[in-house]
């Protein structure tokens, strides 16, 4: 090979190494504007469902007494077995620091159809919400809220520290069940 050919192969080379890094570059910051709107619309909900929580007789309450709280937004279906799956963020109420999470169950039953609702969680110590901020977490408990109409009051009992509260179209439910529901730490979050 020639001196010229060996430089147009080097030349053609280290463009085609420059090209690839810039549509590398260009993909990374089409992900990070897709995560930053996902954040922004999971961020937008959350306010919404603790908004319409806080305005539940004793949800107030309830939110004062909690050290944080996650918010999920949940679509359940079933044909037979019943699968339910979403996603949120959970906010240290001190420093305000946001953990975008996932969530998911699975279940047997006469489950037929789908439907949406929305889950509150509030946490009464730091400690609390720090575990369930890390992810890995599996729910063992089920909730018990006081009625089914736009009228129920919320609770404000926690059960080992925790409080769930399952919000459908006619708002709060009389039986959150989140036994056995996983909670993790979603690829949203921003790398530090």
């Amino acid at each position: 090979m020639t001196f010229s050919k060996r430089l147009v192969w080097t030349s053609m080379s280290a463009i085609l190494l420059i090209l690839s890094a810039q549509l590398a570059g260009a993909d990374d910051a089409k992900d990070k504007e897709k995560a930053a709107k996902e954040r922004a619309e999971t961020d937008s909900n959350a306010t919404m469902i603790l908004k319409e929580f806080q305005g539940m007789k004793g949800g107030t309450e309830a939110y004062n007494k909690a050290a944080g709280y996650a918010v999920f937004r949940v679509t359940k279906a079933g044909f037979g077995a019943s699968g339910a799956g979403g996603g949120g963020v959970a906010i240290d109420k001190k420093t305000g620091a946001r953990t975008y999470m996932r969530m998911g169950s699975a279940g047997v039953g006469l489950t037929f159809g789908a439907s949406r609702y929305d889950v509150v969680i509030l946490f009464e110590t730091p400690q609390k919400f720090a575990d369930f901020a890390k992810g890995g977490w599996d729910s063992s408990a089920t909730a018990q809220a006081a009625a089914g109409t736009k009228g129920a009051e919320v609770s404000s009992t926690f059960f080992d520290g925790v409080a769930y509260y399952q919000i459908g179209k006619k708002g709060l439910m009389a039986s959150a069940d989140v036994s056995g529901t996983k909670f993790w730490v979603d690829d949203l979050n921003e790398k530090k």
